[in-house]
């Protein structure tokens, strides 16, 4: 199974992954990538500038396989409450 490591870029700084995680394939490693922005906003709400940092997913060669913004984590129709 392949290792993907998920790493937060917010501005020009770099908070890398050390351990990564074995995942099946990218879809899964995008579904846990979204789970993991939606925890960090919801738990580092007053973070300055979290909400503008990018969730860099790399492959064990370093090589990036996603990039996925806070924002689009934020974005899910399903997720809208009908009034």
């Amino acid at each position: 199974m392949p290792r993907y490591f998920f790493n937060t870029r917010i501005g020009d700084e770099l908070i890398s992954d050390p351990e990564g995680e074995d995942l099946r394939d990218p879809d899964r490693a995008w579904e846990v990538a979204r789970a993991m922005i939606r925890e960090l906003l919801r738990t580092e709400a007053m973070e300055a500038g979290l909400v503008n940092a990018i969730l860099e997913v790399t492959d064990d060669a370093g090589e990036i396989v996603l990039e996925f913004p806070f924002t689009e984590a934020l974005h899910d129709v399903s997720d809208v409450t009908k009034h």
